[in-house]
């Protein structure tokens, strides 16, 4: 193989990895329980946990074992109660995302830059 096709293949093969790495998806855990509350509509269907990011929007999961927050619609969550009328509920509880799991834009506890995609909006 020549040598200049050579460095090519290798200048494109980071290209994808170079992609991912600006997404702000953070690997983080927290030492301890982080409480959320705020109002939920249902429309994503019974939630686990979850936190409100430092971006602004709720993340979720729909149970322990997923390995990914979920970042969801800000038509769908809201911190403080809605005004007039509506069909949202109270949220509230607690979460301490473990080591591993991808949680973007956790406002508490440790955590560094991660390589992959996650967090979009699912409507």
């Amino acid at each position: 193989m020549n040598r200049p096709l050579t460095f090519a293949l290798l200048a494109l093969s980071t290209v994808p990895l170079a992609a991912c790495a600006g997404t702000g998806v953070e690997v983080a855990y927290a030492p301890g329980p982080y409480a959320y509350d705020g109002w939920y509509d249902g429309y994503y269907g019974p939630i686990y946990d979850g936190y409100w990011g430092n971006d602004g929007y709720f993340y979720y999961r729909h149970g322990e074992g997923e390995g990914a927050f979920v970042r969801g619609d800000r038509a769908h969550f809201a911190r403080q109660a809605p005004q007039g009328p509506h069909n949202f509920q109270r949220i509230q509880g607690n979460t301490a995302p473990r080591q591993g799991v991808r949680a973007p834009h956790f406002p508490g506890g440790g955590g560094h830059g991660g390589g992959e995609h996650g967090g979009g909006e699912r409507h």
